[in-house]
This record gives structure tokens, C-alpha cells and sequence, in this order.
């Protein structure tokens, strides 16, 4: 049983009848919803689970563009002051939110799901620029190939990002780099991917987070499935609609078989007991 509180249109809390002491921020990707079935679906499990609208709402930016990430801060440390443990948990433009929240401010554990290793930019008025800014500046981001076109349609954007990070790195000697600085993150690390993901690479991307946290000592879980897609549906979990028109990639059997090979390793993230 959950008692779901709605704090305002872009907030919404589902607390457990029985806490168990942990707290989760649930951040979506490039739909910029409010994960509302998820952090119901978690709260059933005893976790104190919020998702918010971080883009698009009230007092918000309107694209993923240039977006404070002392939003997420500020959600992370509001759940600090009631709870063991805090947990953040992002997917796709929301991973990068959550890694690099997790990068700067202290929490217990990072979920990642369908990640990436670096900053990419986001489109608004007709100007590129970062996803991200901190303390009022932009981070540096991969900018796209202008000459990339989509090869399908529905379009699959896997190969813009590939050709993309690949160009920047060959000609940014000395620049600032995009890289999301994982090996700063003190909790716990889990990037879960799918290997048929057709949005961006998140198995590569995934591949060069371990690398960099390893090579400061550090550890991170990876669990992936080589059928799944962009998404991931957890068990229990009805596969997430909508969103912009685009290849995902996987299929709905292989994106459950991917939650399901997640799924006791986010409860032990997330302190879950067994019922």
C-alpha cells in the first residue's frame, strides 16, 4: 500500500505504508514525464520514491537545455533530512543528470540506466548548447555532426552520436572535456543498458565509465542483455509509451528480460526486503 502525494504538477512523492529507511529520485529522459509508475511501483517495496519534471513545468526550461543541476542537488539533499539512505536513479538524459548530481553532492547509490559518459547538448531557439549548467554556467558537451543524417525512418540517432563523440575527440586536443567525472561518485555505481540500444551507446558509453572508475579503483555493477533496447520495464511495470518518434531499439520481451536481470540488484540498491 502507498499513500501518493502530489506536491505541486512537477513533483510527485509515493511514500510506503512500511518505509524502510530509503529514498529514491527518479529522473526521466528526453520525454521529460514524471515517472509516476515507477516510483509507485518502488514506494510498494518500501522505498520513498519521488520523480520530477525537470524541464517543461512551472519555472522550468523549456527544452533540455541548459539545465540547473542544483535542481537534482537540492531534491537529493530535501531527501537527506528524512532518510538513511538516498538513491538516485536516471535514464538516458536523466543518467547524465544523475551521474553528474552524484558526481558533485553525496549520495549512497547511482542508478544508470541507458547511460552516457559525457555531456551532450540540447536545441533551443534555433542555438546549441549543454544539457547542463552548475552554479550558472554550461558544461562542456559533445557537439553533433552537422553532416550526420538519419539513414531510416523512424529515425535511429545510435550512429549521430557515435560519429559525433568520435570527431570531437579527434580534434579536442586541449579543450575542456565533456566527460562526466564518475570516479568523483562515492556510493555505489549500476549502469544497466541494453545492447540493441538504437538511441546512442550505451553499451559503449557504459564500457567507458567502468574504465575510468577503474582506473581510479573504483567498481561498477553492469548488467546488460544483448536483445534489449533503450528502455528498460522492471517487473510489474507496464512497457512506457510515447515519447519522440525515434528507433528505441530491443523488443518488449527482451527490454522485461533486461528489469528482470536488474531487478535484485536495484532492490539491494534500494534496501528492498523480500516479501
Amino acid at each position: 500500500m502507498t499513500g501518493r502525494y502530489v506536491q505541486d504538477e512537477d513533483r510527485v512523492d509515493a511514500r510506503p505504508a512500511r518505509p524502510n529507511g530509503t529514498a529514491v529520485l527518479i529522473v526521466a529522459g528526453s520525454s521529460g514525464r514524471m515517472e509516476t509508475a515507477r516510483a509507485e511501483l518502488l514506494a510498494s517495496q518500501g522505498v520513498h520514491a519521488r520523480t520530477i519534471r525537470w524541464f517543461g513545468g512551472a519555472a522550468q526550461r523549456p527544452a533540455p537545455h541548459e539545465v540547473p543541476l542544483e535542481i537534482f542537488a537540492a531534491e537529493a539533499e530535501s531527501l537527506r533530512h528524512h532518510h538513511d539512505r538516498v538513491v538516485l536513479m536516471g535514464t538516458s538524459f536523466g543518467s547524465e543528470a544523475v551521474l553528474l548530481t552524484a558526481s558533485a553532492e553525496p549520495v549512497d547509490a547511482v542508478i544508470a540506466i541507458a547511460p552516457s559518459s559525457v555531456v551532450w547538448p540540447g536545441l533551443l531557439d534555433g542555438g546549441w548548447s549543454s544539457h547542463w549548467t552548475r552554479g550558472g554556467r554550461a558544461l562542456a558537451a559533445v557537439p553533433f555532426d552537422g553532416d550526420w543524417t538519419p539513414e531510416t525512418d523512424p529515425p535511429a540517432f545510435r550512429s549521430l552520436y557515435e560519429r559525433s563523440l568520435a570527431a570531437h575527440e579527434r580534434a579536442a586536443a586541449g579543450a575542456e572535456s565533456p566527460e562526466i567525472p564518475v570516479e568523483r561518485i562515492d556510493g555505489e555505481v549500476l549502469l544497466v543498458h541494453g545492447g540493441d540500444d538504437r538511441v546512442w551507446p550505451s553499451d559503449a558509453f557504459a564500457q567507458r565509465i567502468v574504465r575510468r572508475r577503474r582506473a581510479a579503483g573504483l567498481d561498477t555493477a553492469v548488467i546488460a542483455h544483448p536483445d534489449a533496447g533503450h528502455r528498460l520495464v522492471l517487473p510489474g511495470e507496464r512497457p512506457p509509451a510515447g515519447g519522440t518518434r525515434m528507433q528505441r531499439g530491443g523488443n518488449e520481451a527482451a527490454d522485461r528480460a533486461l528489469g528482470l536481470l536488474a531487478w535484485p540488484r536495484i532492490r539491494d540498491l534500494l534496501r528492498i526486503r523480500a516479501l
